[in-house]
């Protein structure tokens, strides 16, 4: 049993090494590359539209007030880049029902790279909406002693997110292949489907807190009323 899809070694040749994690990883993007593109080729704009589109439609449209309840005001702007995320946590876990196949997810390097992906996006985001210094200003807000904290909070944020998705796909993971050991049958594959409901929830709560940290980026802080001034 192997704790990392890392320890997975398929060539290697001095030190350059190919392993689970970036043969599955590659794997992965050219499945929702190829599979994006032969769901999307035959889109129309016309009234007559096929079910296959209707339903990818109520899919969007569901998935964008999801994005909306979490408080982004303009959900279209950011789901490409959470949409990506599900469905690459949600594929990875999905894949785990074929013989031979380790998720990249449970691999700490491929979870860290996601958790890099978000903390990219999130003052790119806030950048995009309040400006460089506006975006800026709010890590000494209210007041200058608060920097050291945000930036701590920042760096907190981005390693929590990757050892949470690490340590729940690994372990899901870990038990399949203790149960394989030491039971019959049926009971690793009760744990797979199990595995499978875990894996989709990871990929919800992943999405769902890039969301949030997008939100507290992107917020604009209106200035408080004057009183004086009302007086």
């Amino acid at each position: 049993m192997h704790l990392s899809p890392d320890e997975i070694i398929f060539w290697q040749y001095g030190f350059f090494k190919l392993n689970a994690t970036l043969a599955f990883t590659w794997g992965l993007m050219l499945v929702l590359t190829v599979g994006s593109t032969l769901i999307t080729r035959k889109l129309s704009t016309d009234l007559h539209r096929s079910r296959w589109q209707n339903l990818l439609e109520i899919i969007i449209t569901a998935i964008e007030q999801q994005i909306a309840e979490v408080g982004l005001s303009q959900p279209r702007k950011y789901l490409g880049f959470l949409g990506t995320l599900f469905l690459f946590i949600a594929v990875a876990a999905l894949f785990t029902v074929i013989p031979g196949y380790e998720p990249p997810t449970g691999s700490l390097s491929t979870t860290v790279a996601l958790a890099l992906c978000v903390a990219v996006a999130v003052p790119l985001f806030g950048i995009q909406d309040q400006g460089l210094r506006g975006y800026l200003k709010s890590y000494v807000e209210p007041t200058f002693i608060m920097l050291p904290f945000n930036l701590i909070s920042e760096i907190s944020r981005t390693l929590a997110l990757a050892v949470r998705l690490f340590g729940n796909m690994m372990s899901g993971t870990m038990i399949i292949g203790i149960l394989l050991a030491i039971t019959p049958l049926i009971f690793p594959i009760i744990m797979t489907l199990l595995g499978l409901l875990t894996g989709m929830v990871q990929a919800y709560i992943f999405t769902i807190l890039a969301a949030v940290y997008i939100v507290a980026a992107t917020r604009v802080r209106k200035p408080k009323p004057d009183l004086a001034a009302k007086i």
